[in-house]
């Protein structure tokens, strides 16, 4: 038994029978000449062939892990893992378990994370489908990058090092295929130092456990979760902002285009977007404040908001706009008197001081709702 042990290499492991053996020993012959010493941890997640009684007859701890899913079988082994310093990689042989010093030798000088990059270093032929290697890919590092910031090149890449004290600051809770994303967002968010070596990717022999479009969904599903900037901020200001000042273009009269003039009809539609776009404002607000409570991100707008953006202050302005849209309609009916309660052609002001009236319920609301969010529990 290994005592003192420096490094852990963490496996997942479901029916892996024909590759866990060559895993496993390629990270003991790289403990052996990088001069550490490790451990080899194959975490089963319910395999019904060899895997476990081969990888324990190669020397590894085997850990059954009865919660299914990729991530919950990294997050049981890594909890028992000794070692201050952890790998972790696919049990297919598909990553070279032998880099493993190297890895570590970059958590040495510092780093807290560091990941393999298929596409910096070489696809062997057969290793990954055209759609995963030209477009999934591609795009989901591109929109982590986009989100989150970084330079990291393939951040689904399967091998990654870490230490145990940049794992604890990373606090992961997902269990399935988004567990790969999630570590590199906390990573990014929480200022981490992350490093990338250039890896070589090799052909699966057994069955892939991947399913494409779900996992590629997943992923996807995961990043918009935790960037409330680019799903609800960016899209909620662009449709807001757009449909507001058309509105009130239309105020002042129709607008000629394509030969005919566009007036009530595309009010009604404006003030509908406007109200659309105000809530998607108001949620993405909420968001932001609640991600900056629990500490998933200490972004500038956050900062800001929370100093400034009080409930008092939301309630003011809240009613500021339920009061305006009652004035207008106050103004059209003022109007509708002096004409003897006769013909009134008032409609797109009578839209538009609806709209308001209901922005300023929409923010009222909102506000209470951030404030709730906000509620700190011991």
């Amino acid at each position: 038994m290994v005592e003192n042990i420096e490094v852990s290499v963490v496996i997942p492991c479901l029916n892996e029978e024909k590759t866990i053996a060559s895993c496993v020993d390629k990270a003991m012959k790289s403990f052996a000449e990088g001069g550490l010493r490790g451990e080899v941890i194959v975490v089963d997640n319910g395999s019904t062939d060899q895997s476990k009684a081969i990888a324990a007859a190669r020397g590894a701890k085997v850990i059954d892990e009865t919660r299914k899913g990729y991530g919950s079988a990294l997050r049981r082994g890594i909890d028992e893992a000794q070692g201050s310093y952890i790998i972790m990689a696919d049990g297919d042989d598909t990553y070279d378990f032998s880099l493993s010093h190297k890895f570590v030798g970059k958590l040495k000088e510092g780093y807290d994370l560091v990941m393999g990059s298929r596409f910096r270093g070489k696809i062997l032929p057969g290793a990954m489908s055209w759609s995963h290697r030209y477009v999934g890919n591609p795009i989901l590092s591109g929109m982590l990058r986009l989100f989150f910031g970084g330079t990291v090149s393939d951040s689904h890449c399967g091998l990654r090092a870490f230490t145990k004290d940049a794992y604890k600051k990373m606090g992961l809770h997902t269990t399935g295929m988004e567990f790969a994303s999630e570590m590199v967002i906390h990573s990014l968010k929480k200022k981490l130092k992350i490093a990338e070596i250039p890896i070589i990717y090799y052909a699966r022999l057994g069955e892939s456990k991947l399913a494409s479009f779900r996992d590629a969904w997943r992923h996807m599903r995961f990043m918009l979760v935790y960037s409330p900037g680019y799903l609800f901020l960016l899209p909620g200001a662009a449709v807001f902002t757009a449909s507001f000042l058309l509105s009130c273009r239309l105020l002042l009269g129709p607008i000629y285009w394509l030969g005919r003039p566009w007036d009530i009809h595309v009010m009604v539609f404006s003030a509908m977007f406007t109200l659309l776009g105000w809530e998607i404002l108001n949620l993405g607000h909420a968001a932001k404040m609640f991600a900056y409570e629990i500490s998933l991100e200490q972004s500038r707008y956050a900062l800001t908001a929370s100093k400034f953006v009080t409930l008092e202050k939301s309630l003011l302005l809240g009613t500021f706009f339920i009061l305006s849209g009652f004035a207008i309609m106050t103004l059209i009916i003022y109007k509708w008197a002096n004409n003897n309660f006769g013909e009134l052609s008032e409609v797109k002001t009578g839209v538009f001081s609806l709209t308001l009236i209901v922005m300023g319920f929409q923010t009222i609301f909102t506000a209470f709702l951030s404030g709730m969010l906000s509620i700190k529990y011991r």
